[in-house]
């Protein structure tokens, strides 16, 4: 799991940086951000190494942050 949220963040993060197109990672972000959720407490309890979780977790987040700047910066674009 915690690859796919890896792979997921890369890939939100890409596309949200995108202006017009940043609304449309934010589906992928947010299964992410889950998965990344679920890897990291999982490893957690059992002890193992979780950086790959943690970085997908961390790139998922970053997405969303910068989809709802995006979203932001054209609603008020678009007020003036």
């Amino acid at each position: 799991m915690g690859i796919a949220a890896l792979i997921l963040g890369i890939i939100s993060i890409v596309i949200a940086l995108i202006p017009v197109c940043g609304s449309i990672a934010f589906v992928p972000a947010l299964v992410g951000l889950i998965l990344g959720i679920v890897d990291t407490v999982k490893k957690g309890k059992t002890g193992e190494k979780r950086g790959i979780s943690i970085a997908g977790l961390v790139l998922s987040a970053l997405a969303i942050v910068f989809i709802f700047l995006w979203i932001f910066v054209i609603g008020v674009g678009a007020s003036m």
